[in-house]
C-alpha cells in the first residue's frame, strides 16, 4: 500500500476519487496481461524442458543398469549389498520358556 493509504491524515477518498483510482488500477492490471502471458509461456516451456531433462536422465539410468547387467559374466548373481538372509538369521533369537517348578 502506498503512504497515501495509510496515512491517518488523509481525508476519506469521495466516490468519485474511487471510481477514477479503481479506473487507474484495472488500466494498470490490464497493461500487465500481455507481459504475464509471456511469462506464463516462459514457465510452461521451461517446465517442459524441465520434464523432459528428468525423463532423458531416467532412461540413461535404466540403460546404464541394463547395460551393466549385460556385460556380467553368465550365472554370477547381480552384486547385493549385505545378505538379506543374515538379518533375518541374526534377528532371530531363541526362544526360552519359563519352567514352572
Amino acid at each position: 500500500m502506498s503512504k497515501e493509504t495509510n496515512n491517518p491524515e488523509n481525508p476519506q477518498l469521495s466516490k468519485e476519487e474511487i471510481i477514477k483510482r479503481r479506473e487507474e488500477i484495472t488500466k494498470f492490471y490490464k497493461d500487465q496481461i500481455p507481459h504475464l502471458k509471456v511469462q506464463a509461456e516462459y514457465e510452461e516451456l521451461m517446465t517442459t524442458i524441465e520434464e523432459s531433462r528428468a525423463k532423458r536422465l531416467q532412461a540413461q539410468a535404466f540403460l546404464a543398469n541394463a547395460y551393466e547387467t549385460m556385460n556380467e559374466p553368465e550365472g554370477t548373481p547381480p552384486e547385493v549389498t549385505g545378505n538379506p538372509g543374515d538379518d533375518f538369521s541374526n534377528s532371530k533369537q531363541k526362544r526360552k520358556l519359563k519352567v514352572e517348578s
